[in-house]
């Protein structure tokens, strides 16, 4: 694994010669002339609701793991991916996102209050559109993958549950539509159990998005099997841990929740400031899931004076002032 630079971060990616920009939670996106879009990866780290910290190289893991699982998927469910300009960038072709976020499960597993975990919890087996059978325990395998879709809340409220009949009923999308998302869901799913299981990996559960281009053709946007979109076990752990009635071994985004947790109520305190070490270990649970997921080294580029300076001369052929 490399040495974490703590220098070599990037709090964001504000261009002033690039157009049309919108700054999401993580990604600093730009809108080009031509109808395609710049999406750049900062190394933002979001949880509760707002920003946490900046972790180093988190940016470059999220988009070349995307990048691993893009190349590695397109032929079930053809992408928005045209080019990477640099490490930390997408150039996408410009998609109107669907209104319905596709969430595939195949564990009962969860903590927030749309999972299948909190709501069997509760006595709940119809969800989804689903129903749970009698006697499943906490963190144990479906008899198949499910899908459980939300409304996608884009104006900042919360996300709802939504079964088939209602997706169609209310013309979020329609029948053809969710046919064809559904399907392509559930193949991505298998396709990246099957690939994390080689790798010594539970694939959990994990979110798609989709988007409709000019054409009205539907394409897989965002990002696909990443740890900020997906639950990952250590299939090493899990039988020990799932017998146990503890929560399996895993690499998520969760060492830098825990920390929070543990010391306020992040939704009504102040976070407190997130200290070196904690960021150092952030960054290292991001580079081992590259590893661990692809097999592959992680080589950070270390080019340029900082990694903006290097993104802005990447892009500098797509300024526009």
């Amino acid at each position: 694994m490399p040495t974490i630079d703590l220098s070599r971060s990037l709090p964001h990616a504000r261009i002033a010669e690039l157009p049309n920009p919108y700054f999401g939670k993580v990604r600093d996106c730009y809108d080009l002339p031509d109808g395609t879009r710049l999406l750049i990866s900062s190394d933002r780290i979001s949880a509760f609701d707002q920003i946490l910290a900046v972790i180093p190289w988190k940016g470059q893991v999220l988009t070349q793991l995307a990048r691993y699982w893009f190349d590695a998927t397109a032929d079930i469910a053809a992408n928005h991916v045209i080019s990477y300009p640099d490490p930390n960038v997408v150039l996408g072709r410009r998609l109107t996102i669907l209104p319905v976020e596709i969430v595939v499960r195949g564990y009962l597993a969860g903590t927030t209050s749309t999972s299948i975990l909190t709501q069997y919890s509760k006595g709940l087996r119809q969800m989804y559109g689903h129903t749970l059978p009698e006697g499943l325990r906490p963190n144990q395998a479906l008899p198949q993958a499910i899908i459980t879709p939300t409304s996608k809340a884009f104006d900042g409220g919360h996300d709802e549950p939504l079964t088939a009949e209602e997706i169609v009923s209310t013309g979020l999308l329609t029948k053809s539509q969710w046919d064809e998302v559904s399907q392509k869901a559930l193949a991505l799913f298998a396709r990246g159990q099957k690939m994390a299981a080689e790798r010594g990996l539970i694939l959990v559960d994990t979110k798609y998005e989709f988007g409709t281009d000019a054409e009205g053709d539907i394409l897989l946007a965002d990002e696909i099997h990443t740890p900020d979109s997906s639950r990952y076990w250590i299939a090493e752990g899990y039988e020990k841990a799932f017998e146990n009635g503890a929560r399996p071994p895993s690499f998520d985004k969760d060492v830098i929740r825990s920390w929070v947790v543990a010391r306020c109520d992040p939704y009504k305190d102040p976070v407190p400031d997130i200290p070196l070490e904690m960021i150092e270990k952030t960054a290292r649970v991001y580079i081992d899931a590259f590893e661990r997921i692809t097999g592959r080294a992680f080589v950070p580029d270390a080019s340029g004076a900082t990694p903006l300076e290097r993104i802005r001369a990447n892009l500098k052929p797509f300024f526009t002032t």
